[in-house]
């Protein structure tokens, strides 16, 4: 069964920083390319950032020069690297594949960017 477990969010002030991190099932991320989505309150689910088997990056450009995508196939674990944080990047922040598989939806880390 596949499972994909996010986490490392949190409360952040405007400027800071979050790592979070991604666990996948060995089954999918041996053969996919993984993405980072985000779902803000009354709107809709977007593409945040994916990386492909290798390594090649592509950003939303919403948080282009302030996120950095990256995998560790070893750990079968992809990470965000969030910088610069602001207001409008406060969302849960989900993996998947890339594209998405709806069954692959797990239950996302919530950033909240306030002071």
């Amino acid at each position: 069964q596949v499972q994909l477990v996010e986490s490392g969010g949190g409360l952040v002030q405007p400027g800071g920083s979050l790592r979070l991190s991604c666990a996948a099932s060995g089954s999918i991320f041996s053969i996919n390319a993984m993405g980072w989505y985000r779902q803000a309150p009354g709107k809709q689910r977007e593409l945040v950032a994916y990386i492909t088997n290798g390594g090649s990056t592509n950003y939303a450009d919403s948080v282009k020069g302030r996120f950095s995508i990256s995998r560790e196939n070893a750990k079968n674990t992809v990470y965000l690297q969030m910088n610069s944080l602001k207001p409008e990047d406060t969302a849960v922040y989900y993996c998947n594949t890339y594209p998405y598989y709806w069954d692959y939806w797990g239950q996302g880390t919530q950033v909240t960017v306030s002071s």
